[in-house]
């Protein structure tokens, strides 16, 4: 029928929802439909014109209504009132009285300024109490309002009863909506449950013979045109119960669902309300894999609907054409026939389904048309890759149990069961640090040596049978522990050191770096998206990595020259630059002082194992690890960041608390802060990746050990080596720029943390100055990183703090001291602004790079 400007004029609050445009779409072939609703998107229906407003908002409320009569008239025939609050939390909100009950009253005054022949209020049946079978509940049962969504309907009705004017009013109260796809949130949920086979699909703390009535969408939309078109000949208030004849129990209606999902007699267990509250509690605080069930809900588990319809057939001529027992079947075959898009449909968790429908749905974003057979097809493929992947991979199980045999081996090799000639050096370092005799070091060396290396050949062994991935991670914490144990022993004998190290680095290596970490999610490797959404770049290719790697073998080497000094087995280390006032040059002076002495084992040596463990970590993944292995870029973060902040630290004290520096401990800590803003891209896209994927519904400690897919990230991060120089060097910098302000402020905390050598400065202005320069130098330092740009207004403090301490501190010279107050305004003026940036983007961190 087409549109005449005769027709009668309806009007929809909540037209852009699922509801109001299905009200939409019946009513404007024999009305004219306005939609009422929000600004924002979705908007109503093309059926519709929308009308946007806030009906929070008198003033746009008005606005709204003056629009109305404006293209419409005054005379409206009915409103179909159907916006309203509601949430999960069981709690009450101010949002309740502000849109539902206030919000109503607004709306309702302000129509009655109209020729307004009829009022709908969408109440609901759950405002009338619970009752029991076989008594059904009619319109003047008594309300319940004892959950805030319900107590929100009752106090509206009661409002509109009082605001009356001349027009009709009808108290709608519909049962539970549903349709053939679903489209009914418990309903789903309970449906979601059986088809997982999640054992909360299995138990219920209500009565399993009680149930709620439902209503089809059809049917309710068959109602509400009744009511428009009756609307002359209807009571000036009507209240009307709308649902299905007859509620299937809550028993039946598990049974039913298990039965057409899985052809098997579902079976369902009762629990008591208080396990099913403290396993709600589970699932949504700890496992996060079921956010939607809440206490409220067990405590309703028990109520019962079942409907009087005798008002709705008398007044509206209308009964429903469907029932819930009827129409299930229909609605579980929508949803064999495609899991991933009847999960959508109905705002569930679709990555739950499959992990094939994953990657169609990311396969679609860049327009491949993937059919479910065929990505069904792609997912036994991948797992048959992986199987075959693990076999071609034996030779390295092989290789680790070999590697346990030679460690098993090796003390007979060395002669550490019973060595008992050790060089002076070692005998110092003995006596120095109060330790235990050489060769009860060696010996015990030398049993963890052999019990070890058996235990890397047996689960070598046991991880060549698939699946037995445990036996992979026991390997690598054997050989963090083989990297970690002539620390502890403090082993005596320099080639056990380095066989340990080596040893452990490759066992490692070998476990869990060269055949894939075991227990990755099927979803993440299938998924080939390697740029986050809103991002220009991979942030974690091999080129990205080349730099951190580089410094950390840098690293490693040097501190592992501290190390063997700390444990004997060498005489002395080079120092070019820095004495002592002992002896011993100023890097053996600082190796060995009492700050050294507070750790338990040697820091040279913790800080070589840490710069291995920047060297593997840096190694291990693909270009998708940011969302493969969220868990290993965090860890790498936490031994690239705070560690390194750490070692940092402990450089700046070595010439307040000791006296004089370390050359080697200079070079290693310069590469330890070069790494951090190398490293911070990578943290951003894996914290952005965590918030996108919990917000998406997905359980956040699955994804954060197990990784996981990304819908709506691009691939195309990967880069060969065999580029040109030039190109590789610009590569591996990306995220990384060097302001000339930034530069130079790193510049001025070097310098500053010289005054002492250049001016003749004295403590305490001294030390001041070298712990502000070492500041500002570092945070200069990881600003270069784009994503941590804004760091820099740290500096506008130190900046501060240098322009007013020689007015504090004593010990400055009159050239010192104003070369530091100097110093001071010029960091300030160079950290106001943000310097030059590159043209990449980093997704929603993009505003916080000012």
């Amino acid at each position: 029928m087409t549109e005449t400007p005769d027709k009668p004029v309806v009007l929809v609050t909540g037209s852009s929802g699922y509801l109001g445009g299905a009200v939409v779409r019946r009513l404007h072939q024999s009305y004219r439909v306005v939609g009422l609703d929000r600004h924002s998107p979705p908007h109503p229906p093309h059926q519709a014109e929308c009308v946007c407003f806030d009906i929070t908002d008198q003033q746009s409320v008005d606005k709204a209504l003056a629009r109305v009569r404006l293209a419409y008239g005054d005379r409206i025939a009915a409103c179909i009132h159907l916006a309203a609050y509601f949430d999960l939390t069981g709690e009450d909100n101010p949002a309740y009285d502000a849109v539902t009950v206030e919000g109503t009253k607004r709306l309702l005054k302000g129509l009655q300024e109209f020729q307004l022949e009829q009022f709908v209020f969408a109440s609901t049946m759950l405002a009338h109490a619970p009752t029991s079978p076989g008594q059904p509940i009619d319109e003047d049962a008594p309300f319940d309002a004892k959950l805030p969504y319900r107590a929100s309907k009752v106090r509206t009705e009661a409002m509109l009863r009082q605001e009356k004017g001349e027009e009709k009013l009808v108290l709608m109260r519909p049962a539970g909506i549903y349709d053939d796809q679903g489209h009914s949130t418990f309903l789903a949920h309970q449906i979601a449950r059986i088809y997982e086979k999640r054992f909360s699909g299995k138990v219920y703390p209500g009565d399993l013979s009680r149930g709620q009535a439902f209503l089809h969408l059809e049917d309710l939309l068959d109602a509400i045109e009744c009511i428009v078109d009756r609307r002359m000949d209807l009571p000036d208030v009507l209240p009307v119960l709308l649902g299905e004849a007859e509620p299937i129990p809550f028993g039946e209606l598990q049974r039913l669902i298990g039965h057409e999902l899985h052809g098997e007699d579902w079976i369902t267990w009762n629990i008591p309300p208080k396990l099913a509250k403290i396993g709600a509690w589970g699932e949504n605080r700890i496992f996060g894999e079921d956010a939607f069930i809440r206490a409220w809900m067990v405590d309703i588990s028990s109520d019962h609907y079942e409907l009087d319809l005798s008002t709705a057939r008398e007044q509206l001529g209308w009964q429903p054409q469907h029932g819930l027992r009827e129409d299930m079947p229909r609605i579980l075959r929508n949803l064999k026939d495609d899991p991933y898009h009847w999960y959508s449909e109905n705002g569930l968790n679709a990555a739950r389904v499959s992990a094939t429908k994953v990657v169609q749905a990311n396969a679609e974003q860049h327009g491949e048309d993937d059919s479910p057979a065929e990505a069904d097809s792609a997912a036994r493929e991948h797992d048959n890759h992986m199987r075959m992947m693990h076999f071609q991979m034996l030779w390295v199980h092989w290789l680790v149990a070999g590697l346990g045999l030679w460690l098993a081996t090796a003390p007979s090799v060395f002669g550490t069961f019973d060595q008992t000639e050790f060089s002076a050096a070692v005998q110092r370092v003995t006596e120095d640090r109060g330790l235990w005799a050489a060769a009860t070091r060696s010996w015990l060396t030398a049993w963890n040596d052999v019990f070890t290396g058996l235990a890397i050949t047996a689960l070598a062994l046991i991880s060549m049978r698939p699946g037995n991935g445990w036996a992979q991670w026991a390997n690598a914490a054997l050989g963090v522990w083989l990297l970690t144990a002539p620390l502890v022993f403090w082993t005596p004998d320099p080639a056990v050191y380095a066989n340990d190290t080596l040893i452990g680095a490759l066992v490692i290596a070998l476990t869990i770096l060269i055949p894939m970490m075991p227990g990755m999610s099927r979803e993440g490797m299938m998924d080939e998206g390697d740029i986050p959404p809103g991002w220009t770049y991979c942030p974690s290719t091999y080129v990205q990595r080349l730099p951190i790697i580089a410094l950390g073998v840098v690293g490693f080497l040097l501190s592992r020259i501290l190390s063997a000094y700390q444990l004997g087995h060498v005489d002395g280390i080079w120092e070019p630059f820095f004495s002592s006032p002992s002896a011993l040059n100023g890097s053996e002076y600082i190796v060995t002082s009492d700050v050294s002495k507070a750790w338990p084992v040697a820091d040279g040596g913790l800080g070589a194992m840490s710069y291995m463990f920047e060297i593997l970590m840096g190694v291990m993944g693909s270009r998708k690890r940011w969302r493969t292995m969220p868990w290993m870029v965090a860890l790498f973060g936490i031994v690239v960041g705070p560690l390194g902040i750490v070692s940092i630290y402990f450089i700046i004290i070595q010439p307040i608390t000791i006296g004089t520096y370390c050359t080697i401990c200079l070079l290693a800590a310069a590469a330890m802060l070069i790494m951090i803003p190398f490293s911070l891209d990578e943290i951003v896209a894996m914290i952005q990746f965590m918030i996108w994927n919990t917000r998406r519904g997905r359980p956040f400690w699955r994804a954060f050990f197990r990784g996981d897919a990304l819908p709506g990230s691009t691939s195309g991060g990967s880069m060969s080596f065999d580029a040109v120089p030039t190109k590789l060097l610009r590569q591996s910098a990306r995220g990384v720029t060097v302001p000339w302000t930034l530069g130079l402020s790193a510049a001025l905390g070097a310098f500053l943390m010289l005054s002492r050598a250049i001016f003749g400065n004295e403590m305490p202005l001294a030390g001041s100055d070298h712990l502000v320069g070492a500041l500002v130098l570092t945070t200069a330092v990881i600003a270069w990183a784009e994503v941590a740009r804004p760091l820099r207004f740290l500096n506008l403090g130190f900046g501060l703090w240098l322009v007013i301490a020689p007015w504090l501190l004593g010990g400055g010279t009159v050239p010192g001291s104003l070369v530091g107050i100097l110093a001071g305004l010029a960091l300030i003026i160079l950290s106001l602004p943000r310097g030059r940036r590159s043209a990449e983007h980093y997704g929603s961190w993009d505003r916080y790079v000012v």
